[in-house]
């Protein structure tokens, strides 16, 4: 993992985001997927981070995972609100005929989201790291 210069600052943020459709509902199909990471990726860049990763789990059609370079001076939740608002308002723009029989509102991601951070060592490895500090260093 090599650390990247930020400013003032030095260092590597990694999130795994995961997105649910609506009602849980089978859409994102190969050509939906591939239509979404590329959307994602311009839209990260936008923010400043980059799109590491982008896969839809093609078995049950019904969410996908996210692996995203954070900047540091972004919010998660600026970005997950960019990435959900604009992602499902464009494929429903562009899917409008294949999406019609799922959603009759608006929507297409549901409300929610999960995330958890990637990368860097175990974290017992980094408690004992700071808990040793001043010792030998």
């Amino acid at each position: 993992m090599k650390l990247k210069p930020y400013g003032h600052c030095l260092g590597v943020l990694n999130v795994h985001i995961v997105f649910v459709t609506k009602y849980r509902h089978p859409v994102i199909t190969a050509e939906v997927e591939s239509r979404l990471r590329s959307m994602m990726a311009k839209l990260c860049k936008t923010q400043k981070c980059t799109l590491l990763e982008c896969k839809a789990d093609l078995g049950s059609n019904d969410h996908i995972h996210l692996l995203v370079e954070m900047a540091p001076d972004i919010a998660l939740s600026k970005l997950v609100n960019i990435l959900k608002t604009i992602t499902s308002r464009e494929i429903r723009k562009e899917l409008r005929d294949f999406l019609k029989p799922y959603y009759w509102k608006a929507v297409f991601w549901k409300r929610g989201y999960g995330f958890v951070s990637a990368g860097g060592a175990p974290l017992e490895v980094l408690k004992e790291y700071i808990e040793n500090q001043g010792y030998d260093d």
